[in-house]
């Protein structure tokens, strides 16, 4: 049967990616060597990583900007790390968005470099909504904000105007949307939703920005080293860059950002209508800002949870639980998801209405 895979994270690619990977790992460009076991300095794979740093540029409208991207490791988690070491100023503070869990621990990054303001929180709400009125200080370093919150459910709409760096997390929903990223001084995001397979991390960076800080940066957490190296300070995650190439020329031949961007919406679209349409579930995230990747949702009834997940696995869709921090349901419906999928999911979510919204004995 076929599956209907709504993971968070490690989450769905393209099926022509899997294949495509897998070539490579056995054959790769007809070499009768491995991509696994190649040198990440040969010249196939140094062809790789230039095709893939270009292909952000051009897939963002950056090219000629001034931006530069770098493949790293460690996650979104580490880059909580190397944004205050390369551009909060020694006696420095910076500005955070306070929007969710991955905000939060961004914010506790910080903090060990210098004085950090939280803007705004909807922390109290439990982050069921984006604020909508704050003041950014003009004299902090740069502002942090993250676009997509995987956990809770909710997306930015847009984005404060400031004249200081603007600092974007958008591992949950890169690539998805149409926004001028030029607005934006540092892009970061993990790879493992709407790029590749897990194992490296975007970064695009606005490269007149750094060396200002008057701080001592350890080489591997240094911007600057990495931008020298092209990306090969040390040896990248060749597989994980490889992937995210395959996926970047997928998008590129779908038709590119404006493109996906439309059938995410429908996507969203028509999955938040059967869930307001729904007698047996209710949304967690304010309306406004509902994201298009990640929707949350919760049984009116939770006694019935046993019966709706023995009906959404016999369906063959996977991956809709909750976060284990939050419960309920989550289904995340990043690039390569298919509106077939979503389809599915709802079909089901109606089933079990006319099943059980007035048989309550079944319980």
């Amino acid at each position: 049967m076929k599956k209907h895979n709504y993971s968070a994270g490690p989450c769905i690619l393209p099926q022509e990616v899997f294949e495509k990977s897998a070539q490579a790992i056995r054959n790769f460009n007809n070499s009768d060597l491995s991509l696994l076991e190649i040198s990440h300095r040969s010249k196939d794979f140094v062809a790789v990583m230039d095709e893939a740093r270009a292909l952000v540029l051009e897939l963002l409208n950056l090219e000629a900007k001034g931006y530069q991207v770098l493949f790293l490791q460690g996650g979104a988690s580490l880059e909580f790390l190397m944004v205050p070491y390369n551009l909060m100023k020694v006696n420095g503070k910076a500005a955070y968005l306070d929007t969710g869990t991955w905000a939060n621990n961004a914010i506790k990054e910080a903090k060990l470099f210098g004085e950090t303001t939280i803007v705004a929180s909807s922390k109290e709400q439990n982050y069921n909504h984006i604020p909508a009125e704050y003041t950014i200080p003009i004299d902090a370093d740069y502002f942090h904000c993250t676009s997509n919150n995987t956990i809770f459910g909710t997306q930015m709409k847009s984005f404060p105007k400031t004249n200081i760096p603007t600092v974007c997390d958008m591992s949950s929903d890169i690539f998805s949307r149409v926004l001028d990223f030029s607005q934006f001084d540092i892009i970061y995001a993990g790879a493992q939703k709407n790029m590749g397979a897990a194992g490296t991390t975007l970064v695009v960076i606005k490269e007149e920005i750094l060396g200002k800080t008057g701080r001592t940066i350890p080489s591997i957490l240094d911007y600057e080293k990495h931008i020298k190296a092209e990306s090969m300070y040390n040896t990248p995650a060749v597989f994980a860059v490889y992937t995210c190439l395959l996926t970047l020329q997928w998008l590129k031949n779908q038709g590119g950002i404006a493109a996906i961007e439309k059938i995410n919406e429908a996507k969203a679209n028509l999955l938040y209508s059967e869930i307001d349409r729904n007698s047996m579930f209710k949304g967690t995230a304010a309306m406004e800002d509902r994201s298009n990747m990640n929707a949350t949702f919760l049984l009116e009834n939770p006694e019935l949870q046993e019966l709706f997940d023995s009906m959404w696995k016999k369906a063959g869709i996977s991956g809709i639980t909750g976060h284990r921090s939050v419960g309920g349901y989550r289904a995340s419906m990043y690039n390569a998801l298919p509106l077939e999928s979503v389809q599915v999911l709802v079909d089901v979510m109606k089933e079990f209405e006319v099943l059980y919204s007035k048989n309550s004995e079944l319980v």
